[in-house]
């Protein structure tokens, strides 16, 4: 399986960055996958997304969670394509409300793992009040956003998140709006588990990933991959390997960021990679549960005593 990912990127084992004695055993995700219903996957040859798939699974797969607790929820869009592929509960909502059909879920069933996969139009544009509202709740559910700069099923219009300067359907003469900082928003609105990786670093993505769906609470993990197809072609990118090594090139991992001198990381514009915020908070549901469980409580003690 590994052998022959590496073939279809053009990567040798050492561009891999996976040790052999770490690669997964392809049962691990295969077994994972509704593999008799519904492949091919409608996903471009050489799309990052099967990678960021198969480190989702392998991240639940860690955790040793049995696949009728784990819930993943999407929108519309490439990335919202995923959870058809993977044998767990799944539930495919209209555009921009993930997080809101995963916040219902959440609460009626809090003991389940309720992930919500969304892209970056899906997230921060359509979806973007209920992002930030989730993160400030802080409610139990992880939000793997995989950004890819664009709308890659709809034509390659600019998303929230495509950089100044770079060309879309919808800015042909290059983008003029900033991108959306999403793990800064995230971080800002309450989140209490905030990570990054891409599509290059699928071991990094998985730990990340894993950590997450542990944390009592709201967690966000960017997955930074690419779109060859759309975004690559109008912006004269190269190929789905060319890209993918974009992602090791312009990408610094947190411990290395944070050994550069203050000049240099405000000039730094490399993608930063790691566990980029983590704090403790009361998670959303227990807050709820507690709550009924007091008035529960109080509505008693005014029966018992005759007061109502």
């Amino acid at each position: 399986m590994s052998e022959h990912i590496l073939s279809v990127h053009d990567l040798d084992v050492d561009e891999g960055q996976i040790p052999r004695e770490d690669w997964f055993e392809a049962s691990t995700t295969l077994h994972n996958l509704r593999k008799n219903k519904k492949f091919p996957t409608i996903w471009c040859a050489g799309c990052g997304l099967g990678v960021i798939m198969g480190s989702l699974i392998r991240a639940i797969e860690s955790l040793g969670l049995e696949n009728d607790r784990v819930a993943l929820v999407a929108g519309i869009g490439c990335t919202a394509r995923m959870p058809v592929y993977m044998d767990y509960n799944t539930l495919h909502t209209t555009h921009g409300r993930a997080l809101a059909f995963a916040t219902g879920l959440k609460i009626a069933r809090p003991d389940m793992k309720v992930i919500a996969i969304m892209g970056d139009g899906d997230a921060l544009a359509i979806g973007g009040n209920h992002f930030i509202h989730a993160a400030r709740r802080n409610i139990g559910i992880t939000a793997l956003v995989v950004n890819n700069s664009t709308y890659g099923m709809t034509g390659g219009q600019y998303s929230p998140t495509t950089p100044e300067g770079m060309r879309a359907t919808t800015a042909p003469y290059g983008n003029v709006e900033p991108p959306f900082p999403v793990c800064d928003l995230a971080a800002a609105a309450g989140a209490t588990f905030v990570a990054r990786s891409t599509a290059y670093h699928p071991l990094e993505l998985d730990k990340h990933l894993s950590e997450a769906i542990s944390n009592d609470g709201f967690s966000l993990v960017e997955a930074v991959s690419y779109c060859h197809t759309t975004y690559g072609r109008i912006n004269k990118l190269g190929s789905a390997a060319d890209m993918m090594r974009m992602l090791k090139d312009n990408s610094i991992s947190k411990s290395a960021y944070e050994k550069l001198n203050e000049d240099a990381r405000e000039k730094n514009t490399k993608i930063v990679r790691g566990v980029l915020y983590r704090k403790k908070r009361p998670e959303y549901t227990k807050t709820y549960d507690s709550l009924v469980e007091r008035k529960h409580e109080e509505e008693l003690r005014l029966r018992n005593t005759g007061r109502r």
